[in-house]
């Protein structure tokens, strides 16, 4: 029998101890008895053995001249196995290596050795795609895992296959992989599937005031911006609309404000078309540039809408050179970039805007499969307070129907309700359909897709794993997150504070740009240590968590807390801070950090004298040594007693040192202004002459200041 057939079924030490009972005597003396020693063994080990080698096996010496036997393997090693006198089971023979064809190799009669793999090392940042049908033989390949490790995921998690090369889904594939702890990306294939033409999605972007939401308002005769607080847009909105040739097209409104750049991220990753939107007589500016950054990192058409174009400043002319020297080829200049000047307060322009829409609609051929699972891209989530989480959603491909149990990010849950933008109940949505579905456990992350599944026992171990998975990525970002670290500047920075803040916001993507927002003003003396975030009202849970933690609450967007919870804040001496327009809110904020900054120690001039002239007075037993007193004439600010004072002389630093006296007319003051004349005595110094400066030093606390920039970023300026 091989003992590497017997390894490889993983029963070496059962083996050894069936072999460790065997009574040999009663088998020695044929090549038969030999056998049945092995078939008997490997019955003892319950197992049974896949071949008998019968020339591989040999009897050796059972007589009791020898005292020893042994069994001849396939690969021409020996075992040797226990003497009379000796311990029962094998013992292994000192291994000696032989030359052999240039390398150091085992002798014939060497015992095999299983070798010694080293295990996988877990790759959080190794990302692999997997798709539908894949059997365990190519995820093996892709995770760069054996397929017996696993076979033993698919165990541990409840699921069977029959073979290597059984189909796996991919909700099973996906969950094997992050157990295997790597990242995944779903590939779906339209093979088979039926394919339609579907409206584009249209992503209006640019900076912030520049007229996008009014631009909207006009294609869809609504008001919608003259009721956004402060007068710009602080969310995501999603709604179709009816072109006058009866054509649909799905837009989303994305803010323009520097703190809202994840969100504009996050429609040109779910967009067709972008249009960009630049205000005519303002010209390109920071958010304009983002805006295009950002759709030619998702490889997005862009088409450029210059607004007022009707203001007498106006000059398109100049945005065009604008946007031509940062790369963006114009038709006008032989590019393929179409430019359309547009008026949304006149509405001047509208019909080429939708006519340059429809033609690059048309000109990407835009389709979808519309049967099989849905695949649809979480645009907002918000909690309300009588149905529970709501995810508005656009479907990207296949058919979202009420009643599917789906996966969104690590949440789960079966949809009960799918409304329309307008508010209506639907049954179903298809691709390009924004819609706010209802029926998740949590609330799930903007940018996270939805998944559909086939039972709710898959949606829990799936959601499960996501959760395990996206847990351990935040305790590993969270330990290598870089902390304020003081300059090495030749000043005094005092150690950094810590300031712990809880964000609550109405949805869940100004939850993400609020806490991004205030990340950004961390600074060297203060780290701003963001606790909690959620979406939804302020509760008695945040009051409580911030009472333990010493943290301020952030409200965005949300109403103001019950009276009853506002006055026990106020006793805890827990600091509420609401504000509806997110430049208001970080100024706020911004202030607070600047009164918790311990401010910056420096040394300042406060004034400076000029001595005239030099007297002493002799010393005694009873008053001491000889004194020097220069006499001085204060030429700029004030002289203190209690101040340091440094001695110049041609410009150059001699001394500094205390004041042990000042007075002025033979009496005592504890300060003389400009033009006085005074006499000053310096702690251990004499050596004053004629025209030298004293200067009056003070320590004073500088502390940081509150930056903002003509495009709305802010920052902490130490």
């Amino acid at each position: 029998m091989a003992w590497r057939e017997l390894g490889k079924k993983r029963i070496y030490m059962n083996f050894t101890r069936a072999l460790s009972t065997t009574p040999f005597r009663h088998v020695a003396g044929s090549n038969f008895a030999s056998i049945f020693t092995v078939q008997s063994v490997c019955a003892s080990a319950r197992c049974v053995p896949d071949f008998i080698n019968l020339s591989s096996l040999g009897v050796a010496g059972f007589g009791r001249e020898t005292k020893e036997c042994g069994i001849r393997c396939f690969h021409a090693s020996s075992q040797v196995w226990a003497r009379s006198d000796g311990p029962l089971g094998l013992q292994t023979a000192k291994r000696i290596y032989v030359k052999r064809g240039g390398r150091n190799q085992l002798p014939a009669g060497a015992p095999y050795a299983r070798r010694n793999v080293p295990a996988t090392k877990c790759n959080p940042d190794k990302t692999i795609e997997i798709f539908e049908g894949m059997t365990l033989v190519e995820l093996a390949k892709r995770t760069g895992r054996s397929v017996s490790s696993l076979q033993d995921i698919l165990t541990n998690v409840g699921e069977k296959v029959q073979s290597e090369f059984e189909l796996l889904s991919m909700d099973i594939a996906e969950l094997v992989t992050m157990e295997a702890g790597i990242n995944v990306k779903r590939l779906h294939s339209a093979e088979g599937a039926e394919i339609l033409p579907r409206p584009a999605v249209v992503t209006v972007m640019g900076h912030v005031d520049h007229g996008k939401t009014s631009l909207l308002d006009a294609l869809r005769q609504t008001s919608v911006a003259a009721k956004e607080a402060g007068g710009i847009t602080q969310h995501i909105g999603a709604f179709v609309v009816v072109m006058p040739s009866g054509a649909s097209i799905t837009f989303l409104d994305t803010p323009g404000h520097a703190a809202f750049s994840a969100m504009r991220a996050r429609g040109a990753a779910v967009t067709d078309i972008v249009v960009l939107v630049v205000a005519a007589d303002d010209g390109v500016m920071p958010q304009t540039l983002e805006a295009m950054s950002h759709a030619k990192a998702a490889n997005v058409p862009i088409v450029v809408a210059i607004n007022k174009c009707d203001k007498p400043g106006a000059n398109s002319e100049k945005v065009k050179m604008q946007l031509a020297s940062e790369g963006l080829l114009l038709e006008e200049m032989g590019g393929d970039v179409q430019v359309v000047e547009v008026s949304a307060t006149e509405k001047i322009g509208l019909d080429n805007l939708e006519e340059a829409l429809l033609l690059q609609a048309d000109m990407m051929d835009l389709k979808a499969r519309i049967d099989g699972p849905a695949q649809a891209y979480v645009v907002e989530a918000r909690l309300d307070k009588g149905r529970g989480p709501l995810v508005t959603t656009i479907v990207k491909a296949g058919t979202l129907v009420c009643g599917q149990h789906v996966v969104v990010g690590s949440q789960w849950g079966r949809i009960r309700a799918i409304k329309d933008m307008a508010g209506k109940l639907t049954r179903r949505a298809t691709p390009a359909m924004p819609v706010e579905i209802e029926g998740l456990r949590g609330l799930p992350m903007a940018g996270d897709d939805v998944i559909v599944v086939h039972s709710e026992e898959r949606a829990r171990m799936l959601s499960s794993g996501r959760q395990r998975k996206y847990e351990e990525n935040r305790l590993r970002n969270k330990m290598i997150q870089d902390k304020p670290t003081t300059s090495d500047d030749s000043k005094e920075v005092p150690q950094w504070v810590e300031m712990p803040v809880i964000v609550k916001a109405d949805v869940q993507g100004t939850v993400q740009a609020v806490t991004d927002a205030l990340k950004t003003l961390n600074s060297a003396q203060v780290f701003v240590n963001v606790v909690h975030v959620g979406a939804g009202p302020i509760s008695q849970s945040d009051l409580d968590l911030a009472q333990a933690c010493g943290a301020c609450i952030v409200g965005f967007n949300v109403k103001s807390p019950p009276t009853a919870l506002s006055q026990e804040a106020a006793r805890a001496g827990i600091k509420i801070v609401l504000h509806r327009v997110i430049y208001h809110l970080l100024e706020d904020i911004g202030n607070l950090i600047i009164e918790r900054a311990p401010g910056t120690s420096e040394t300042h001039v406060a004034g400076q004298a000029e001595v005239l002239n030099i007297f002493e007075i002799k010393g005694s037993k009873s008053k001491g040594p000889d004194v020097k007193i220069a006499g001085c004439r204060v030429i700029d600010g004030s002289v203190t007693r209690s101040a340091t004072l440094r001695l110049l002389r041609s410009g150059e630093v001699v001394f500094e040192g205390l004041c042990t006296s000042l007075k002025r007319e033979k009496q005592d003051v504890d300060s003389v202004k400009k033009g006085t004349e005074c006499g000053v005595v310096i702690n251990n110094w004499c050596d004053f002459q004629i025209g030298d400066v004293i200067q009056c030093l003070e320590q004073v606390i500088r502390k940081p200041k509150f930056i903002k920039s003509e495009s709305g970023a802010v920052r902490i300026e130490c």
